[in-house]
């Protein structure tokens, strides 16, 4: 399922099951002082506390994760590109017979980077475009020394063009790696239940009005809604409203400059 679409469904769910909880703990904090009026409330106010300060927290560190986790795939573009239009300059080194052919593969793989991520949300598609810039790392890399041994080549072309290849390549993983770092489903499933516990705490707090507060009730389940929701789209980048995508066009003007 589209993790964008399982964010939602999830989000939707909360905020229908914090609705219900709500009103079933109003209803057992009704029937609660109906039997014991004085003791009713007894105590409630310290559980409630620790379950509200603990939901805050686990929201707040979920957030700032994710916001982190964020920051770093942005920047890892910009390393990215960096780290290909150095090594496109440095083939430069290169004797002049050798270049053309060099360049042609860098722009190959260039684009291949692009669709990766450009494929997405479909994985099968971004696998073969990551599957085929891998191919050509391969062969870029062949070039390179074979280039590097022709007459005509600086001396130090090799010394200068390798580092930046491998620079360019690792980057890849790096890439790879961090858009798959998540925390555990179950940090998610603990922030859900203490959503629904929280809830049916508040329900019960709620008790001995003669009418239900509406707009307490919505406000609540509809704020922690969002924010789950919220939380989920930035630890997923590139499948909802939040993208990274801006960023790629430094990749995309790097592309442009690659005559």
């Amino acid at each position: 399922m589209n993790k964008i679409l399982a964010a939602s469904l999830l989000a939707i769910v909360l905020f229908v099951g914090m609705l219900a909880l709500l009103e079933i703990g109003r209803r057992l904090g009704h029937r609660r002082l109906a039997s014991d009026p004085d003791g009713a409330r007894a105590g409630t106010g310290a559980v409630e506390g620790a379950v509200f300060a603990l939901m805050g927290l686990l929201i707040a560190f979920t957030f700032s994760g994710a916001a982190s986790r964020f920051d770093t795939r942005r920047d890892l573009i910009v390393q990215e590109t960096n780290a290909i239009g150095t090594a496109y300059l440095r083939i430069d080194l290169l004797p002049v017979n050798a270049q053309p052919d060099m360049r042609e593969h860098f722009r190959q793989y260039l684009d291949a980077r692009l669709e990766v991520y450009r494929k997405l949300p479909d994985l099968q598609a971004a696998r073969s475009e990551l599957a085929k810039a891998s191919a050509l790392q391969g062969d870029i890399w062949t070039q390179a020394i074979a280039a590097g041994h022709m007459e005509g080549a600086q001396p130090d072309a090799t010394k200068l063009l390798l580092p930046a290849l491998n620079e360019m390549f690792d980057i890849t993983t790096t890439r790879t790696m961090a858009a798959q770092l998540h925390p555990p489903m179950v940090v998610y499933g603990m922030l859900v239940g203490l959503a629904l516990a929280s809830a049916l705490l508040a329900g019960y707090g709620m008790a001995g009005g003669r009418s239900r507060n509406w707009l307490h009730m919505v406000s609540f389940p509809a704020v922690m809604a969002i924010a789950v929701y919220v939380i989920l789209d930035i630890e997923y980048p590139r499948l909802g409203l939040i993208h990274v995508d801006a960023f790629d066009k430094a990749l995309v003007e790097l592309r442009a400059n690659m005559k």
